[in-house]
């Protein structure tokens, strides 16, 4: 349906009508969480000939040699030796030596881009290995319930888990308590996290945690430090500042495919839709154009946002926003809390995709 819309000093505009994220509210069943455990599409062409690493930092280099010899390891067999679980065989042992690799670096190194390298270079069908964040991770838990999710990840031969989270104890003794599981399967693991901002120059902020919180998993993860800096902001320029509410709807009238919402709607409506439906609330976007762009009101606001940024990012669809630029949306107050690594990597994460919506706006 085409519609037109006037805007203030200009001719109508002429075009299709864009969508209205506020008007969608999609039902997801569980066995697409399942399927959709792979890699995003950012990262489906990944391989880890396409990582450059940084000269300067030979740590980058190692943990390419590192993870191409863990991949090439998983082949063959399921990685308890016995391929998957037969009825009334006996549990397999846990494997004695490390199965699992802890990526551990700041923002921005490439740490998604190696982890969904392994997933690609492991040699066995993807219906046998699975990719997923922290928080998709719980997400399928409370779809298909706790020892569904160990049923159904038992036989796999590698599971990837990016943006390893501690900010939750009762997320994290979940998640803790399903691999524990999963490494008496003989499941593989790998995971990732970020340095927090605050211990930034203090050394590592995951290495330490990380194997502290899950205990008695810390045995089969052999952390593997990546150092450097944010690759969205090396040698690259600066995000463009927010455009007016004029430019934004233009161009969202202008894109097929483009979403148009003012900013506060649309943090009202997902607060009555489920995070792990956001990755659906985004099929089929091409780009989203926000108007009103104004600081995130409360912690619980934030964190929903923050994960609505990791799908948008994840599938490459370009933010276009008039308002407050991204990296004044959280308060000095939540930067400087316990969720400041979610807050920083959704600044990062927003900044890259608005610099990607540079195109949309007719010059």
């Amino acid at each position: 349906m085409s519609s037109s819309t006037a805007v203030p000093g200009q001719s109508p505009i002429a075009e299709t009508a864009p969508l209205s994220l506020c008007a969608l509210e999609p039902r997801v069943p569980a066995d697409r969480l399942v399927a959709e455990m792979v890699p995003p599409p950012r990262f489906d062409s990944v391989r880890f000939d396409t990582y450059v690493p940084d000269p300067n930092q030979p740590s980058q280099t190692e943990a390419v040699e590192v993870l191409s010899g863990f991949a090439a390891g998983l082949g063959g067999a399921h990685a308890s030796g016995s391929g998957k679980r037969k009825w009334f065989s006996r549990k397999p042992a846990a494997p004695s030596a490390p199965l699992g690799v802890y990526l551990d670096g700041g923002y921005g190194v490439g740490k998604t881009h190696l982890l969904a390298s392994l997933w690609h270079a492991t040699p066995a069908a993807p219906s046998l290995k699975a990719f997923g964040t922290f928080v998709e991770l719980t997400n399928l838990v409370g779809a298909l319930g706790f020892q569904q999710t160990v049923q159904t990840l038992s036989g796999h031969r590698l599971l990837c888990i990016d943006e390893f989270e501690l900010d939750d104890p009762g997320d994290t003794v979940l998640v803790s308590s399903l691999l524990s599981r999963l490494v008496e399967a003989g499941v593989a693991l790998a995971a990732t996290s970020n340095t927090l901002p605050g211990k930034l120059g203090q050394g590592r902020f995951a290495a330490a945690d990380f194997l502290r919180e899950i205990q008695g998993l810390s045995a089969h993860f052999r952390p593997l430090r990546i150092d450097g800096e944010d690759y969205r902001h090396r040698g690259l320029p600066e995000a463009p500042p927010p455009y007016s509410e004029e430019q934004v709807t233009r161009a969202a009238y202008a894109t097929e495919g483009a979403s148009l919402d003012d900013f506060p709607s649309l943090l009202d409506h997902l607060a009555r839709v489920h995070p792990s439906r956001y990755g659906a609330l985004t099929d089929g976007l091409r780009a989203v154009c926000l108007t009103e762009v104004q600081p995130v009101p409360d912690q619980s606001t934030a964190l929903r946002l923050v994960v609505l940024a990791d799908r948008l990012y994840d599938r490459e669809v370009p933010v276009l926003a008039s308002g407050l630029p991204f990296d004044r949306l959280f308060s000095e107050e939540m930067l400087n809390g316990g969720y400041r690594k979610k807050y920083f990597r959704a600044i990062s994460r927003l900044t890259a995709l608005a610099r990607d919506a540079k195109g949309l706006v007719a010059q």
